[in-house]
């Protein structure tokens, strides 16, 4: 007889939130989330920009701060009214310290997002390769192989320099690597 299938793995984001968050006021930080807006995110629309919210979720900004499994829910004030959110954690993209701008970058891609991403990046019939960690060579374009990633060379000598990526969070930025 066989055990019966284990169930589906709940999404580790909201632990990783409670852990940055956690770990930034234990550090006297402030921590902010870059929230990316749609119909279930409940934020003052003249604050979006481009899509995007940034909030600070300290306790000096908030009240009854609530970090769940489902979604951030706080109290906070804007233009001195007192507005109610709700953040499903889905939409946090990013956590981070004001002051350093340490913190986690999450992917935003939806399932069909990146089932379409990879489709078009693969050959019909491959397999799609198993998650994890991969080396990334120090101008972070292309990932290196295990075997060649302390002797690859920074860039090619025909390649013209990359531009710089804009600018992060105050102190630092943080970058989704697939």
């Amino acid at each position: 007889m066989t055990p019966p299938p284990a169930p589906p793995l709940t999404s580790p984001r909201p632990y990783l939130i409670r852990a940055w968050h956690d770990w930034m006021v234990d550090n006297g930080l402030t921590p902010y989330i870059m929230v990316k807006v749609d119909a279930t995110v409940n934020v003052p629309r003249e604050y979006v920009r481009n899509g995007e919210v940034v909030l600070n979720i300290s306790s000096d900004a908030t009240g009854g701060l609530s970090l769940g499994n489902e979604a951030i829910r706080f109290q906070a004030r804007f233009s001195g009214r007192v507005r109610d959110i709700h953040i499903p954690v889905e939409r946090v993209a990013t956590i981070f310290a004001r002051e350093n701008g340490q913190g986690m970058a999450f992917d935003m891609l939806s399932d069909a997002e990146g089932e379409a991403e990879f489709s078009a990046h693969t050959n019909e019939g491959a397999e799609k390769p198993a998650a994890g960690l991969a080396l990334v060579s120090k101008d972070e374009t292309e990932p290196l192989p295990a075997d060649e990633a302390d002797t690859a060379p920074d860039a090619p000598p025909d390649t013209p320099p990359e531009e710089p990526p804009p600018a992060g969070p105050k102190g630092g930025g943080l970058r989704v690597v697939k």
